[in-house]
């Protein structure tokens, strides 16, 4: 797939790993429009790169159709999500271990349900944001770790449905195989868990290897989009050192 003058939805783009992606894609010629919710870091987007911006909270069942209906996107990112609450298990109130579940997979339905009943067009492709806590758990943020994985599982479900129906739609899980300082989620744990062994937050992410900064990142997911070898794929591993694997091959 070839990005240019595609017309690309990030959601949570204005900052973070979302933002990586938003530069890479306009260096390949993408139409972009970034959904998030702060005013002020759309703005500076808006002004820096030229993207179109879309203020509003994703986790609003209504914003999903209002914005995929007038837009109608070639591809569509699901990268917002929220910062979860650092603790162990034994200090974590449920509102605290579920913030991931009230948000990130809250949002992940209503935008992949709008996609589906819509539909978007044949061809168009949804890239689900997941994490390698969904692989491995993380044991200091609650119930992130299962929220991630279950966004892996919507995207297989929702491959299910394109095809029993014909949409011709192709959902995607992104997996980040590391801690990635410069985002907020990244930042945070990583934080803790450096707290938790007296060493820095360099030091503990310097344990995943090679760094992927946010438009590095970026630069992979381009990968993912635009190399033939991963069009068919369901869930792709990203990291430093690998770059792009497949680590789940199956659609549904």
């Amino acid at each position: 797939m070839s990005l240019r003058d595609k017309s690309v939805i990030v959601t949570g783009g204005s900052r973070g790993l979302g933002l990586g992606l938003v530069e890479a894609l306009v260096d390949h010629g993408a139409k972009v429009t970034v959904v998030a919710r702060g005013t002020e870091a759309l703005d500076a987007v808006a002004a820096r790169l030229g993207v179109a911006t879309i203020a509003a909270d994703v986790t609003e069942e209504a914003a999903a159709w209002r914005i995929l209906g007038e837009i109608r996107p070639d591809i569509l990112v699901l990268n917002a999500g929220a910062k979860p609450p650092m603790g162990r298990l034994d200090q974590l109130s449920w509102t605290d271990f579920s913030v991931a579940w009230e948000t990130d997979v809250r949002a992940g339905l209503y935008w992949m349900q709008a996609s589906l009943k819509l539909p978007l067009r044949q061809g168009s492709r949804v890239l689900v944001g997941s994490s390698g806590a969904a692989v491995t758990g993380s044991q200091m943020s609650g119930g992130y770790g299962g929220a991630k994985r279950m966004l892996w599982f919507m995207a297989k479900y929702a491959n299910g449905v394109s095809q029993e129906a014909k949409l011709g739609i192709r959902f995607q899980a992104i997996v980040p195989r590391m801690m990635i300082l410069g985002t907020g989620v990244g930042d945070t744990a990583a934080g803790a868990y450096a707290g938790s062994m007296g060493i820095t937050p360099e030091a503990f992410v310097a344990r995943f290897g090679s760094p992927m900064p946010p438009r590095a990142f970026g630069d992979r997911v381009i990968s993912v989009l635009e190399d033939p070898r991963f069009a068919d794929g369901l869930v792709f591993g990203l990291n430093g050192d690998a770059g792009v694997t497949v680590m789940e091959g199956e659609t549904a």
